[in-house]
């Protein structure tokens, strides 16, 4: 089998983290920062352990402001939906997944409003188009560090530049890059960054979080819930301190032994060595599938500018049609369809049909890529 849906979520799971979790669950199991006893004390200690992995990944100086989730989308609703107000202003592109998109036009239903900017039909956004976009009122300014559909990397460094300039903030959507691209939140200019654990970062699915930069006005920022914290007990309004704050209910400690085992095994190979597998793999494939007749491309078609994910169609054929037949013929694995981002496919032009995407992943091969091709080009080649 091969497995092309890391887009969606990553598999295999490097070593130690199924063995991190399984020590969790058999040797430990007791809530963090809830009692007083060893057990409950070290389960606090993994989960801050995860805390400083994170940090140290992201280069973020705290790690008490990283707000841990169930994924990046809770991270980006926390920030959108905690943040903004009515009469505020958002800018973001048109390649955005519906994790920004959906809440975003939520708040623009209670007095938020929003600029979208387009992007290139290759996925990529103009610095210049993204500052002309604001004005007095913009509050955040919110993209995705890379598309999922076509991996299109945007400018976020810029974009971090131009949120200075007119003193608004950076929320970037991490889920495709965190793990896979070297991402430095103090020299990137990036005020929140929202990331999951089930990606690249190589932990669990329900794990995930918000990184929260100096600049945030932390006690604007509005929880999604309230709850037990196993702080400040005594009273019954909300903590006011970070993570607490944002950190009610009993947290996936499993989840977060798996995903500090993941983050140390990307930090152990480092971002640099991964990034460059993934970039050799992806130029193969994109080099591969544009010389097979029948077969379009979409996005920049140059892996040094966007990330192991690739989106193709091939001629007379649904994308439902070409996933099934390279699961079932060829025992492939891959994800067709709009992937819940239709901006992003109006713009790269398949709305409404899609495309057949293949996620690449560090743990794929150059041999692997070879079997893919050689599929597609029969599918294709069987149409025609």
């Amino acid at each position: 089998m091969i497995y092309f849906d890391n887009a969606a979520t990553s598999w295999p799971k490097p070593p130690g983290v199924v063995e991190a979790m399984v020590h969790f669950m058999e040797e430990v199991g007791a809530n963090p920062g809830r009692s007083g006893h060893r057990l409950s004390v070290e389960a606090g200690r993994i989960v801050y352990d995860a805390r400083e992995a994170v940090a140290e990944l992201f280069h973020a100086p705290d790690p008490l402001r990283i707000v841990f989730g169930a994924n990046a989308t809770e991270a980006l609703n926390l920030a959108l939906r905690g943040l903004l107000r009515p009469g505020d202003h958002v800018v973001t592109s048109s390649m955005e997944h519906n994790s920004v998109m959906r809440p975003l036009r939520a708040l623009e239903e209670q007095g938020v409003s929003l600029t979208v900017v387009p992007c290139s039909p290759q996925g990529f956004l103009s610095p210049p188009d993204l500052e002309g976009a604001l004005c007095p009122e913009t509050k955040i300014i919110v993209l995705n560090h890379a598309s999922n559909v076509v991996g299109s990397l945007l400018p976020v460094r810029e974009a971090g530049h131009i949120a200075r300039r007119h003193g608004c903030l950076l929320l970037v959507d991490a889920a495709q890059t965190a793990g896979a691209y070297p991402i430095d939140v103090q020299s990137d200019y990036i005020d929140l960054l929202a990331f999951t654990g089930h990606k690249a970062l190589g932990g669990p699915m329900g794990t995930g979080g918000l990184v929260i930069g100096e600049r945030v006005p932390v006690d604007e920022l509005e929880p999604l819930k309230r709850g037990g914290t196993g702080s400040r007990s005594e009273h019954e309004a909300q903590p006011d301190f970070l993570p607490d704050k944002c950190e009610a209910g009993t947290s996936n400690a499993v989840g977060l032994a798996g995903l500090a085992a993941g983050v140390r095994w990307v930090l152990a190979q480092g971002v640099e060595t991964i990034r460059a597998h993934e970039v050799r793999l992806t130029q193969q494939l994109i080099d591969g599938l544009l010389g097979i007749p029948g077969v379009t491309v979409y996005g920049g078609l140059d892996a040094a500018r966007q990330m192991g994910t690739v989106s193709f169609n091939v001629a007379g054929l649904e994308p439902s049609e070409v996933g099934l037949r390279l699961d079932e013929e060829y025992d492939i694995m891959c994800r067709v369809g709009l992937h819940c981002a239709p901006a992003a496919h109006r713009t790269i032009g398949t709305f409404p049909t899609g495309t057949v995407r293949f996620g690449l992943s560090y743990f794929n091969t150059p041999d692997e890529v070879e079997i893919a091709l050689a599929a597609v080009r029969e599918i294709a080649k069987n149409d025609g």
